[in-house]
């Protein structure tokens, strides 16, 4: 305690851990070269200017969220108060799982409403359908170990009905889709921008009105 009867209280620093909206980077504030190094190593940030870090530009979401999650758990454990957003919290309960996931679906329907050129449309199908980190992959996945779990199950009418099967046909559709779509991707990627079309020339000047006699 100070001589003037005030407490003395310990500041601790304070480091950001978010997605932004616009690129979906995962950026982070950064305090100290102390802060920076734990950021760096744990969480796999790189310089991204004077007052923040970035992950690279090309990390898979579910790696995004682990580092993320790793760099808060370094930075608690050395001191540091840390906000980490809870869609890049790996350790979040389900049920935040779930709303985390939904809000990534809105923010990709955002993204998908304000595209504006092939290369953003691009992106965003990469997204949907990239081999192993694309949404549409982990729900053919998802689905395919729901087949497999269902039919070791020989019994019962369900079964007897076809319905695994069916699930399995369904599932191989969505994953030809997936091909599909990562090859309008691919055409999208590689599109070259329209050349402005240049001005109509204009049109012959109209005779003067005559005058009557």
């Amino acid at each position: 305690m100070k001589d003037g009867g005030e407490p003395d209280f310990l500041i601790l620093e304070y480091v950001t851990i978010t997605r932004d909206p616009r690129t979906q980077l995962v950026v982070s504030s950064r305090c100290t070269p102390e802060t920076a190094g734990i950021l760096e190593t744990v969480g796999r940030f790189r310089d991204g200017g004077v007052q923040y870090m970035r992950q690279p530009h090309d990390m898979p979401v579910e790696q995004q969220r682990h580092y993320a999650t790793a760099a808060a758990q370094a930075l608690l454990i050395s001191g540091v108060s840390v906000y980490l957003d809870p869609s890049l919290n790996t350790l979040a309960t389900p049920n935040g799982d779930r709303v985390a996931a939904h809000r990534y679906l809105n923010q990709l329907t955002e993204r998908a409403s304000a595209a504006t050129d092939d290369k953003q449309v691009a992106e965003i199908l990469a997204e949907v359908a990239a081999p192993t980190e694309g949404l549409l992959s982990h729900l053919v996945q998802t689905l395919i170990t729901t087949w497999v779990t269902w039919s070791r199950r020989t019994e019962g009418p369900l079964y007897q009905d076809g319905l695994a099967m069916r699930l399995m046909d369904t599932t191989s559709v969505l994953s030809r889709g997936g091909d599909e779509i990562r090859s309008i991707r691919s055409q999208a990627a590689a599109a070259k921008p329209a050349a402005p079309q240049p001005p109509a020339p204009p049109g012959p000047a109209a005779p003067p009105p005559t005058r009557g006699r």
